[in-house]
């Protein structure tokens, strides 16, 4: 029972981080392209799943709109490079240190 209300909530967390997402991201595309560039952006997600101009909306909304660092404008953009970017660096360093023997 707890388990299930966990991921119930983690749902639902998620879904909400994924809406202000795409609610910053129609801020951005809106305040440098205007309205309807804004709903195309909406419809090329929702039809196409072609996200990549809310991403680039979401970074805009963010630093331009919200005012907020560029660097927290891009873990709002794209919030996998948290994981990433470690990952990135542990094979780097693990390829220096191989390299090294």
């Amino acid at each position: 029972m707890i388990g299930a209300l966990g991921g119930g909530i983690g749902f639902v967390v998620v879904l909400l981080l994924g809406l202000v997402q795409i609610w910053i991201g129609v801020l951005g595309i809106e305040f440098h392209l205007g309205v309807w560039w804004a709903v195309g952006a909406i419809a090329a997600a929702l039809l196409a799943r072609f996200m990549l101009p809310l991403t680039i909306g979401a970074f805009f909304g963010a630093t331009d709109v919200l005012g907020m660092h560029w660097v927290v404008g891009l873990l709002i953009a794209a919030p996998g490079l948290i994981f990433v970017v470690p990952g990135v660096i542990a094979t780097i360093v693990a390829g220096v240190r191989g390299r090294a023997r």
